[in-house]
């Protein structure tokens, strides 16, 4: 099924501009399929492969570029006083009963917005926040106040995303790769991980840190560079380097860093694990 879904997809985006009578109709079904496919978590705009890599699905993203064109635009209730939103991606949830969130074992707190195309694991509880089209939420975690998960950005099982924390997005280009955030991961408020960086197991990133393709991660104990990766296990908090002489010889401006000051510990561990009362 799944061969066959991508090669509609492929070639339907291919052809985008001049979709129409049973191609356009073929590509719609077929972009319906793979938003279904995502939201049951059966498909993932990113694996982890057996080697421990992670693999990105350009022809999924794809899928989600041809809803923009296909779908047309609509209103969306449940805005704030009684308005409407308008846009081409439908909410996740509407017309979903209480009944519904019991099955799916799924807590959402008033004012957290969840877009089509998105996955949410069993035991995952939403405050106020933004979940985004296509993105993963792996079981157990949890994403708090005002945080917001990025398009297509991979969240996986037991992670805490804090108040006001960012985690980017990204649908083009097609090759680039989202943010990926693994396992018993935690993010302290206010951070922001961006431009396919990948958080791997059990890290801890604490508040305000900024990690972005470019963020230089200094271990302060070895003194090795990390740069896309934060390893498993560490704890990351921010931090600056020392600027380089202006050509007065007066100094430059710092640059901001983040330094791992150690690996997660018994003591790190108990602060930051999941708080089980809270989920579903």
């Amino acid at each position: 099924m799944m061969d066959e879904l991508r090669r509609i997809i492929e070639e339907s985006f291919a052809t985008r501009d001049r979709l129409d009578g049973p191609a356009r109709q073929r590509a719609e079904e077929a972009v319906q399929a793979v938003f279904t496919e995502l939201e049951t978590g059966r498909l993932r705009v990113a694996e982890k492969m057996p080697d421990g890599s992670w693999c990105t699905h350009a022809w999924v993203k794809e899928a989600i570029l041809l809803a923009f064109r296909l779908w047309p635009a609509q209103d969306i209730p449940g805005a704030p006083g009684g308005r409407v939103w308008h846009d081409r991606i439908p909410l996740r949830f509407n017309g979903w009963s209480g009944e519904d969130f019991a099955r799916a074992r799924l807590r959402m707190v008033p004012g957290a917005i969840v877009r089509r195309g998105a996955y949410l694991g069993p035991d995952v509880v939403l405050m106020p926040s933004f979940v985004n089209v296509g993105a993963h939420v792996g079981a157990g975690t949890m994403v708090d106040t005002w945080a917001t998960i990025g398009s297509c950005a991979q969240i996986g099982r037991n992670c805490h995303i804090s108040g006001g924390a960012g985690i980017g997005g990204v649908l083009e280009p097609l090759q680039a790769a989202p943010v990926i955030i693994e396992d018993d991961v935690f993010v302290g408020a206010r951070s922001e991980v961006a431009e396919g960086m990948i958080v791997e197991r059990g890290a801890v990133i604490a508040m305000g840190v900024f990690l972005s393709a470019s963020t230089r991660i200094i271990d302060r104990e070895t003194g090795e560079i990390f740069t896309g990766r934060v390893p498993a296990g560490a704890v990351v908090v921010p931090g600056n380097l020392p600027g380089r002489p202006l050509p007065d010889g007066s100094p430059g401006p710092s640059l901001a860093c983040a330094v791992i000051v150690k690996r997660v510990d018994e003591r790190t561990r108990a602060k930051t694990s999941p708080n089980e009362l809270l989920r579903p």
